[in-house]
């Protein structure tokens, strides 16, 4: 099953999603993609155009990471593994984040 990638529009929408979560406004930019000249403050659709080039690049290679199988394990079960949760100091905690 083929996935399709986000478009540009997709990307601005979660950017300006997850910034404005962060108390970031991009809006305080200066348009375009040019630098303002007194402040040095980047244009808004530079900055939007870096970010979309940052998430392409390091989503595509996060969702292929996959752990190694383990030692003496077949090798067809390590999808598996690295789907596993990962271990925790006090594992009770998160039983109701698994059920």
């Amino acid at each position: 099953m083929a996935v399709t990638p986000p478009t540009d529009a997709e990307l601005d929408t979660m950017i300006r999603a997850r910034l404005a979560s962060l108390g970031i406004d991009l809006d305080q930019l200066p348009p375009g993609t040019t630098a303002d000249p007194v402040t040095g403050s980047p244009g808004r659709d530079s900055v939007l155009a870096s970010l979309r080039a940052f998430l392409r690049g390091s989503v595509t290679t996060l969702a292929a990471y996959r752990l190694p199988a383990p030692a003496g394990s077949d090798p067809a079960q390590a999808g598996a593994h690295s789907q596993q949760p990962a271990p925790m100091l006090y594992p009770s905690i998160s039983t109701a984040w698994r059920s």
